[in-house]
């Protein structure tokens, strides 16, 4: 049985969750999420608890069992606490600025890259550390505005400028080494 899947999902105080059938709805502090499960996952309340039991043990529903309490327990931690993502920029003239919600970066192009959150999504930069916090109630959705923000100028491996996650580690490369003076 899988590890993940038969552990019960605990709920702190001030969180609300309603089981209807395989949706799933989740309200607390910060907000209120809702999702749809597979309907061969058993999804239940018992003693204060979010129970998700498989009624096989075919693979396909193996797989699903892990993924669903995974999914039930990051919707409860998203509406009692939030998740964050912080982007850290690198490189002489990058920075990033609020313009009201909007964040407006200067990555090296010839304009400024202006991204509008998303609904359920905030946008906070610190000038002294060069970071962006990108803030949120759903995991998924801060995880992908992370991602596509980043994209906009990813690290590159000979001097290491660009957005990158706080921590990531970008391999650095030796550049020419064929100059003969």
């Amino acid at each position: 049985m899988s590890r993940i899947g038969k552990m019960p999902v605990a709920i702190p105080k001030g969180v609300q969750v309603a089981i209807q059938g395989n949706t799933v709805k989740v309200n607390g502090p910060r907000g209120e999420l809702s999702r749809t499960f597979s309907p061969t996952m058993q999804i239940e309340m018992k003693d204060g608890q979010v129970v998700v039991q498989r009624p096989s043990d075919e693979r396909a529903v193996r797989a699903l069992h892990g993924t669903t309490r995974a999914l039930i327990r990051n919707m409860v931690a998203g509406v009692s606490e939030g998740f964050s993502k912080v982007l850290q920029i690198e490189g002489v003239g990058y920075r990033a600025e609020m313009k009201g919600k909007q964040l407006v970066m200067a990555l090296g192009y010839s304009h400024p890259v202006e991204v509008d959150p998303p609904p359920g999504i905030a946008f906070a930069v610190d000038d002294k550390t060069k970071t962006i916090t990108i803030s949120g109630i759903d995991k998924e959705l801060v995880g992908q505005v992370a991602s596509d923000v980043r994209k906009w100028r990813p690290p590159e491996p000979y001097k290491g400028k660009g957005l990158r996650y706080l921590g990531e580690h970008v391999r650095r490369k030796a550049g020419k080494a064929g100059k003969v003076g």
